[in-house]
């Protein structure tokens, strides 16, 4: 006992597993402390305002829910078995072991005073005594006592039940008493007066003395019985008017019947679950001998035939070691499920796991995340906990496990804009050297640390981490940090490796950040970084670049020749060409883009270009020759001629009116019939056509070319005539039959377009017709072309003459001259001035 009082008294010894307990628990203490050191717990009753505790010295207690003593009462001198209330809690009644037995008002002069002879083991007042006509309360020894106060307030006695021991618990609900004795369990109906039920108790070699029955209403017509090991949830129900008969009005049914491992002290509901008070025995494994456990409070869920475990304690309560199922009550208060654990030395306090709770048992199983995802859900209700500080816990954690990588992210979320805490873990990170861990995860915008924290940071990366380092200063904005010390750092670590690509680079993008671009774009150039030109367009650097244009030609030729076109306002066309001058296949690429673009705007350089183009890019010198208008042609002539450029002195000389020259070249210098001709048919000279047949007549193959090419072009007996009697010309036949299918193609082409333009001058002569014979509207509207009065007299009976033009003009026939030629036919004055046609042909109206 003495060991068990230096125990912990607010935690039940829980075993050591993953499962989270459904209860906790703590010792009442303060006034009940005081009283259980020189007397013990016999009884207790739970009101939602107070507790009424009973002593064996025959003292009730009534203490507050911190178990603070509020009221003394000196019943009796011996053991008090039983305290009731009514639901209101003003009215109390106790019974003790020497039978005496009282119901008092707390709060009125009201009391009944009775003493019997013999044991009063309960007492039971009307749960809604404390209206007039439910003054009633029973009492259980050998009998069980109804006592009712009637006429002149005096009570009157009448008997329930007797006969079979005494009556050793009872529990009123409504309108529902039920009692336990020796034999079993009653219900009476106080309504009907009748009992409705007898639930026999299982295992009757138990001492009924020693293993009483507990009883516990859940509702007003819901009973749960525990007796021994056993328990029975029993259901009271309406019998139906046709089952009457003798019987009572209503009827029990046991919905849940199930056995336990140990022997039941207490019973409680938890919702749809049931919370029991076990007696434990078990054999000491010193002695051998049986002996008294530690009670186990067990939530259990009922099931038809069984039951299912959710939690189960073992309860360190004082003197244990002691206790028999007989010194242990379970009470509960139903309005905030606290359930009250009775032994004559403790009473403890068992109360459902809130939040805070399972935040703690989450904290204590190391389940950190767990514990700040439900801090984060229940952030309004917990009162304990804060989010912030189960987060550090879990930063920590994490810490001392070595996962620096998740650390560092939980961070984000958990120190959210809090600069201090920030800081504080980023020099817990640099003490156990983990910076670049948290590195990737530091604010950048809303808030931002201390330039020094940032600066710190890239000393570590510059110390062992050039790539991690570039990244950094990549990724960070540039205002962060002094870009200065940062600057002197690299420019220092360049000293001992001053080709290293990595450190250069960065050093140009902490150039770019402090706007020295100059610097910045000559450590590009020399890289030759692609990011060149972008740095050059985003801060407009064309006036740094007009010296390092060769560089910048080098290092891409199609993209600086781009950028210097499209900025041509900032660097002009001849700054470039002159800076390009010692380098004529860059200012080729340069003058051959600016020509593409537009011909005329590099025309002062087009006489260089010809030499350019002839040095470096032939493919592309005709087309140039073709396209520009401001080419000198004598110089480019003189070029091509210099280099035997036969094509291109062909073309030059056509184009300066010496075509005969021209062919001649191709015929001598190519000798390609097919370029020949097709020379001779771009020009459409009969003279040019003339020198081809004079100079291929002599040569077979050329002849050959000529009767397949020419037929379209010119007679093939101009050719023919003219070829030498005995002359072997190859494929003669094929190109002779060539001519006749080309000649008999014209002609078959020609019939096709005669029967064409007849069917279509019939069409339009049919249609012509067609619109002649229509009918010209005349009114009065219309006027005379030569004299300009209307047409139509004003008096329609005088006779007059018209004449109407199919053009629509109208005369006045006297107005009209008279034809001075012999046809008949006239003509419009008007059209035929213009044009004569058959639209001007008359059509005379008389009338």
């Amino acid at each position: 006992e003495t060991r068990s009082n230096e125990e912990s008294t607010d935690e039940s010894e829980e075993d050591e597993s993953e499962e989270e307990p459904k209860l906790k628990y703590e010792r009442l203490s303060n006034g009940v402390t005081e009283i259980l050191q020189k007397d013990a717990a016999s009884c207790m009753t739970v009101h939602e305002k107070f507790l009424a505790l009973g002593t064996h010295y025959g003292k009730v207690y009534l203490l507050d829910v911190q178990g603070n003593i509020t009221q003394k009462f000196d019943v009796s001198p011996v053991k008090i078995n039983q305290i009731s209330l009514d639901e209101s809690g003003e009215h109390m009644g106790v019974c003790s072991e020497d039978g005496k037995v009282q119901v008092f008002g707390l709060y009125s002069a009201e009391e009944f005073h009775e003493t019997f002879d013999c044991p009063i083991k309960i007492v039971a007042v009307h749960p809604q005594f404390v209206r007039s006509h439910f003054k009633q309360f029973v009492t259980g020894g050998k009998k069980l006592l109804l006592y009712e106060r009637g006429w002149m307030n005096r009570w009157k006695p009448s008997v329930l039940h007797e006969g079979e021991g005494n009556i050793r618990n009872v529990k009123w609900r409504g309108h529902l008493i039920a009692w336990a004795n020796n034999m079993g369990v009653k219900i009476l109906d106080m309504i009907s007066k009748q009992r409705i039920t007898n639930v026999p108790r299982d295992d009757i070699s138990l001492r009924p003395d020693m293993y009483p029955c507990s009883l516990c209403w859940k509702d007003n017509l819901t009973l749960i019985i525990g007796w021994g090991n056993s328990v029975k949830i029993c259901s009271v129900k309406e019998r139906h008017a046709s089952e009457m008969r003798d019987l009572p009005n209503r009827y029990v049914e046991i919905v849940f019947q199930f056995d336990t491992e140990f022997y039941i002290s207490g019973l409680a509901p938890l919702c749809d679950q049931l919370v029991i008070l076990s007696y434990v025995k078990e054999i000491s494994e010193k002695t051998e001998v049986e002996c008294c456990a530690r009670p186990r409070l067990d939530i259990v869920q009922p099931l038809p035939e069984s039951c299912e475990e959710i939690s189960s304690d073992a309860l360190t309560v004082r003197g244990f070691q002691e206790n028999e199922c007989r010194d242990y009550h379970l009470e509960y208060s139903e309005g905030e499920s606290l359930f009250y654990i009775i032994s004559p030395r403790d009473v403890v306090v068992a109360k459902e796991r809130d939040q805070d709770d399972h935040i703690d048992w989450l904290l204590e199983k190391k389940k950190y995340e767990e514990a700040l995802m439900a801090a984060e859900i229940s952030q309004k209700t917990i009162k304990k906990h804060k989010i912030l500080d189960i987060g550090l816990a879990y930063v920590n954690h994490l810490v001392e496990k070595g996962e620096y990588d998740l650390a560092a992210r939980k961070c984000q979320k958990i120190l959210g804009k809090n600069t201090e805490l920030w800081e504080f873990e980023v020099y817990k990170f640099k003490e156990i050297g983990q910076l670049k861990a948290i590195s990737p995860y530091l604010p950048r915008r809303d808030p931002v640390l201390k330039p020094l924290i940032y600066e710190m940071v890239l000393h570590e990366f510059l110390e062992s981490d050039y790539e991690g380092f570039a990244t950094l200063i990549k990724e960070w904005p540039g205002d962060l940090y002094n870009n200065t010390i940062i600057v002197q750092a690299v420019v220092d670590h360049l000293k001992k490796d001053p080709q290293n690509r990595t450190l250069l680079r960065t050093l140009a993008e902490l150039y770019t950040y402090d706007q020295r671009y100059g610097r910045a774009l000559e450590i590009y150039l020399t890289l030759r970084h692609k990011d060149v030109f972008q740095l050059i367009h985003k801060h407009n650097l064309f006036s740094s670049i007009r010296d390092k244009i060769v560089l910048l030609m080098d290092f891409d030729s199609e993209k600086a020749v781009d950028m210097l076109l499209d900025n041509e306002d900032k660097i002009s066309i001849d700054r470039v060409v002159e800076e390009l001058e010692n380098r004529p296949e860059l200012q080729h690429v340069y003058l051959h883009k600016l020509f593409k673009r537009d011909h005329h705007k590099g025309q002062r350089y087009h006489e260089k270009q010809i030499s350019l183009y002839a040095e470096y890019d032939r493919p592309n010198l005709l087309p140039f020759l073709r396209d520009s208008t401001h080419c000198p042609l004598e110089k480019a002539l003189e070029i091509c001629q210099q280099r035997n450029f036969v094509e291109e002195t062909v073309y030059l000389l056509s184009r300066m009116g010496n075509s005969r020259s021209a062919l001649k070249m191709i015929m001598e210098e190519l000798q390609d019939v097919d370029k020949a001709i097709e020379f001779a048919k771009e020009q459409d000279d009969g003279e040019l056509w003339e020198d081809l047949i004079l100079y291929s007549i002599d040569k077979p193959p050329f002849i050959t070319g000529l009767l397949n090419n020419i037929g379209t072009h010119v007679d093939p007996i101009l050719l023919i005539h003219r070829i030498k009697e005995g002359m072997e010309i190859p494929n003669l036949r094929d190109s002779l039959v060539k001519i006749l299918q080309d000649y008999n193609l014209q002609i078959l082409l020609r019939e096709g377009c005669k029967k064409i333009l007849v069917a279509d001058s019939l069409s339009l002569l049919k249609k012509m017709h067609r619109t002649q014979m229509k009918g010209v509207l005349v009114d009065e509207e219309n006027i005379c072309e030569s004299c300009l009065s209307p047409i139509l007299p004003s008096d329609a009976s005088k006779s007059f003459n018209v004449v109407v033009f199919h053009c629509r003009h109208m005369f006045h026939k006297e107005c009209l001259p008279v034809s001075n030629t012999v046809s008949p036919v006239q003509f419009c004055n008007i059209c035929s001035a213009k044009h004569r046609g058959p639209g001007s042909a008359i059509l005379e109206m008389k009338k």
